[in-house]
């Protein structure tokens, strides 16, 4: 069963954005039930993720400065460029500029890890640049709301949400894939923790992305119309930040995994975490949120259609020890 899933990921992720669609809007109700699951079975994922991803190759990862470079021009001095225009687009929409803004300026540190290992990229060194890119994001996101959309957004802008994300979605689950792989080494238990895990990985990203978009579809279809102007606007910034994100890593001569990762890294965003600063605004920026998750919705597709694509655009060559490609 594992190896028929395994071969049939993208159908598999697809059909649970359907069921996450279906149930959502034939059940709004239980939005808020689906909401708080976001978290824990988000965290479970990256459990699994990082269990797979041995700790000394997180460790190395560190050393590679160029690709840490890489990663952090590439968010912080391409894509803000790239968020500004396409803001522009909706610019007779306060609200709509704002939420696009929130989302599109700070880049993901969860699940990007996932669909970077799926597609063969250096999740290890994508693992490595995770404190990094969110606490770059902490400094620089009041300054480019600033410049973008003026003072008023400022005012919601918080560490809080981004501190607890980190320690709910990266720490905590990267802490107890370190114990587990300290008991495997000594533990038959520890190990078939490890196996487990391993098979469920697919099973685990279906859950993930039913109960995201499950969570999310029915408030969004109450301002489709509304919203509808930003799919492609967010269509166009995938194909935008993966470009940009190819061009980077060859500027900076990065291997082919690293590059898949820093391509990830530039075009998922941290929609989560920002979600709770765009609840904060002023009730004349309501739709604000609903444009953060909108690009959450868009992006999921997105993501699991690059799954594929980019090992394609990416040709593998000879990689790093620990940076294997998934199963295709």
């Amino acid at each position: 069963m594992v190896a028929w899933w395994d071969t049939r990921q993208v159908p598999l992720y697809l059909a649970a954005i359907g069921v996450g669609v279906l149930a959502g809007l034939a059940a709004p109700s239980a939005a808020p039930m689906l909401e708080r699951a976001i978290n824990p079975v988000l965290a479970l994922l990256l459990f699994a993720t990082f269990l797979a991803v041995p700790l000394t190759e997180v460790a190395s990862g560190f050393r590679d400065v160029r690709f840490l470079a890489t990663v952090m021009v590439a968010n912080f001095v391409v894509v803000p460029p790239l968020a500004l225009g396409l803001s522009r687009f909706v610019a007779d929409d306060r609200g709509l500029v704002v939420g696009v803004l929130l989302v599109l300026l700070t880049p993901c540190v969860d699940y990007v890890i996932v669909f970077t290992g799926l597609a063969g990229g250096a999740r290890a060194r994508l693992l490595a640049a995770a404190p990094l890119l969110m606490l770059a994001q902490i400094l620089l996101l009041p300054g480019y709301l600033y410049l973008f959309a003026g003072t008023e957004v400022l005012d919601v802008v918080e560490v809080a949400p981004f501190v607890e994300a980190f320690v709910v979605l990266v720490v905590a689950p990267l802490g107890a894939a370190a114990v587990v792989q300290a008991l495997a080494r000594r533990h038959r238990a520890g190990r078939a923790v490890e196996v487990a895990l391993a098979a469920a990985m697919v099973p685990l990203m279906m859950a993930t992305l039913a109960v995201v978009i499950g969570s999310q579809v029915a408030e969004v279809g109450a301002e489709a119309v509304r919203l509808l102007r930003l799919v492609p606007l967010y269509a166009a910034w995938v194909v935008l930040a993966v470009a940009a994100g190819l061009l980077v890593s060859r500027v900076a001569r990065l291997d082919v995994p690293a590059t898949r990762a820093a391509t990830f890294s530039v075009t998922t965003r941290n929609s989560l975490v920002v979600l709770p600063l765009a609840l904060a605004l002023p009730e004349a920026l309501a739709i604000a949120p609903l444009a953060v998750v909108t690009q959450t919705m868009v992006e999921l597709v997105a993501m699991v259609v690059l799954v594929r694509v980019l090992p394609r655009l990416t040709p593998a060559g000879p990689a790093r020890t620990g940076d294997r490609p998934a199963p295709d």
